[in-house]
């Protein structure tokens, strides 16, 4: 997690047993039930009036490290702002346990008010409530001012189902020593061929051992897709019938990282572990000297020390110009399974968040896309990026980004490259051979669908 994806994403530590609080299913303060269920009686003199009380709705977000830190600092500055909500935010270990236990929630009926969470699919299903009349009851809203590529993105059948809390897109992250000690001058590395020789030249290995990487891609499909899409290729046809991830755009590139990392040993990833480790573990390579550079999301620039490293924009390809990485829209949603009141309380936080001062914020906390253009010319965020260029590199990528995929089976299509790219990262396996496979599989679900 195009921070995800991330970000200075979570600690394994905050992982630990989090119990769902009582908001959850449309419970808050201002749900009151008189004892023996009767007609209420009048309140006592001393009693403020039930639905003077606050509602409190809980909100969902696999966050942690800075990054839920400032998450945590913007709850606790809204809920001092006014005395109508109160936000209790609950911590998951990354997006895709947020989403499993949302599912979860979802069955049971007990589930929050507000989640950093979006699937298209469960919003045509239901399982989201639309903004549209929410958006229209809060002041000063302003629809006009945010991205629109990200707000679009938050658009099912014409209807806001979710709303831009940030943005994000993979850019590259290097130190500075390394490129200065092998004379590699990161402006002029304009290709992942140019990238490629300068991770050869930086890398040390010993008695066949490397002992310092040139470089390291992220674990996952995401880096590759990026690749991919700066080469040209594309998930599917142009008239949506056909799955192409078996293209020579895709085999190409995706062969060039299982080379790289498996037979020239210049790159490498870190897999597996509980939530984000293996995230914190390639941060920490280069940070601790083990790696010159790594591609990660424009939310790690919160945990990283730019007076060791700097950032650069993904490259492209020899002959294909500028790289074509994608930029996408982190979003929140209202289960629909929440109450009225418990929605309303919930757009009043999302509005909040995301407005100037705060996506501002966010992002010069960050270094994650602020999804108002007005927090651009927001005071703070002008003074803090004329002293720290490295927050405009997410920006700059942005301007010529690919869309994010919106998968037409429901996830298949991912789910199809997550494996191929294990295959490919993992295992060694031609990409010729995954990407067959994942295509196989990939075009026989959207055949179902269509």
């Amino acid at each position: 997690m195009m921070m995800n994806v991330l970000k200075r994403l979570p600690l394994v530590s905050m992982i630990a047993g989090l119990t769902l609080l009582t908001a959850c299913g449309g419970n808050s303060a201002s749900d009151n039930v008189t004892a023996g269920g009767g007609a209420s009686a009048a309140p006592a003199a001393d009693a403020a009036p039930a639905q003077d009380k606050p509602v409190t709705i809980e909100f969902w977000y696999g966050l942690g490290g800075k990054l839920g830190e400032n998450m945590e600092s913007l709850i606790q500055k809204f809920n001092a702002s006014q005395q109508e909500v109160i936000v209790k935010g609950i911590v998951q270990a990354d997006y895709s346990e947020t989403e499993q236990k949302l599912q979860a929630a979802i069955a049971t009926g007990q589930v929050p008010a507000a989640v950093l969470s979006s699937n298209m699919d469960w919003a045509r299903k239901g399982y989201f409530a639309p903004m549209d009349e929410l958006i229209a009851q809060q002041p000063d809203f302003n629809k006009e001012d945010f991205v629109q590529t990200f707000l679009k993105q938050g658009q099912v059948d014409g209807k806001q189902y979710f709303l831009p809390m940030y943005g994000t897109t993979q850019v590259m992250y290097y130190r500075k020593d390394a490129f200065e000690k092998n004379g590699i001058d990161a402006s002029q590395l304009k290709t992942w061929e140019d990238l490629a020789a300068a991770a050869k030249k930086m890398t040390v290995q010993n008695g066949g051992k490397t002992t310092f990487f040139g470089w390291e891609p992220m674990w996952g499909s995401g880096n590759m897709i990026d690749a991919v899409m700066s080469k040209g290729g594309s998930i599917l046809s142009e008239d949506g019938t056909k799955v192409t991830i078996d293209s020579p755009e895709w085999v190409e590139t995706w062969d060039l990282f299982r080379k790289w990392i498996h037979e020239d040993k210049i790159m490498r990833i870190h897999s597996g572990g509980q939530g984000w480790e293996y995230w914190y573990k390639t941060i920490d390579d280069v940070m601790k000297g083990q790696a010159a550079g790594y591609t990660g999301s424009s939310g790690d620039q919160g945990d990283l020390d730019f007076s060791i490293v700097s950032a650069m924009e993904q490259p492209g390809w020899a002959g294909t110009g500028e790289g074509k990485p994608v930029a996408e829209a982190l979003m929140a949603g209202i289960p629909a399974k929440a109450g009225d009141a418990e929605k309303q309380a919930a757009m009043k936080w999302l509005a909040y968040f995301t407005n100037s001062e705060n996506t501002a914020f966010w992002s010069i906390n960050t270094g994650y896309i602020s999804v108002r253009q007005s927090a651009l010319k927001d005071p703070a965020f002008v003074s803090f990026s004329e002293t720290n260029p490295q927050i405009k590199v997410p920006l700059m990528q942005a301007s010529h980004a690919s869309a994010p995929f919106q998968d037409p089976t429901g996830g298949k299509i991912s789910d199809a490259l997550k494996i191929a790219a294990d295959k490919v990262q993992i295992e060694n396996t031609p990409a010729a051979e995954a990407l067959k496979e994942a295509q196989q599989t990939a075009q026989a679900a959207l055949d179902k669908v269509k």
